[in-house]
C-alpha cells in the first residue's frame, strides 16, 4: 500500500508542481554558474548508495559535507539558494527517487555517504532496513536542529511505530511545518 501511495502521489505532485519545475531551473541558470541539479551520493535501504538530486542551492565550489558541518553555510548559497532551502523547493527533484523506489515519502532522511557516525548508529538499530524518505519523524521533530543521537532515536521510534496511518500523520505534520517554515535554519 505504501509503494502504491508513493507511485501515485509522486506523479500527482510532479504535475501539481510543474510550474516550479519549469521556473526554478531558469532562476538557477540566470543567477549562478553550474548545473541545475546537484546529485549527491546518499545511503538508502540496507545502506545501498543511490544518487539523490536536489535543485542546486550552493555554489559549485562548496564542500560536499552536511550543511551543519560548515562554519558559515550562507557564504556558499546561490542568490536563490536560501529561498529554495527555506521553502523546501530544492527537494522537488526527489520525487524522481520516490517514483523509482529509492525513496519513499516518509522514512528517515537519507544520510550523505560520508556521514559515517549517522550510518553506523542507524545500522546498529536496524533503521537501515527502512527506505529513506522525503520527510520523516525526525524531520518534523527538529529537522536541522537535531543532534545525530536524537535523530537516530526518532528514526528508531519511527521504525517501531511505522504504519500507513503514522505515515499519514507525519505527512500532515510536514505540511503544517512547511507552511510555518519551522525548524529550518538555512
Amino acid at each position: 500500500m505504501k509503494r502504491i501511495f508513493d507511485l501515485f502521489f509522486s506523479v500527482v505532485l510532479f504535475v501539481l508542481f510543474l510550474i516550479p519545475f519549469i521556473l526554478i531551473p531558469i532562476f538557477i541558470k540566470t543567477t549562478s554558474r553550474g548545473p541545475i541539479l546537484f546529485w549527491s551520493d546518499r545511503v538508502g535501504k540496507y545502506n545501498r548508495i543511490f544518487q539523490m538530486p536536489k535543485f542546486r542551492t550552493m555554489e559549485i565550489h562548496s564542500p560536499i559535507v552536511a550543511t551543519h558541518l560548515l562554519n558559515n553555510p550562507n557564504i556558499y548559497l546561490t542568490p536563490i539558494g536560501s529561498f529554495l532551502r527555506k521553502s523546501s523547493l530544492d527537494e522537488l527533484p526527489q520525487l524522481w527517487n520516490i517514483f523509482i523506489g529509492d525513496m519513499s515519502f516518509v522514512g528517515p532522511r537519507p544520510a550523505l555517504f560520508n556521514q559515517h557516525d549517522l550510518i553506523r548508529s542507524r545500522t546498529l538499530r536496524g533503521i537501515n532496513q527502512l527506505r529513506p524518505g522525503l520527510t520523516g519523524w525526525a524531520q518534523i521533530n527538529g529537522r536541522d536542529k537535531l543532534s545525530i543521537r536524537l535523530k537516530v532515536q526518532l528514526d528508531e521510534e519511527y521504525l517501531k511505530k511505522k504504519s500507513f496511518l503514522f505515515d499519514l500523520k507525519i505527512l500532515w505534520l510536514t505540511v503544517i511545518k512547511f507552511f510555518m517554515a519551522h525548524d529550518i535554519s538555512h
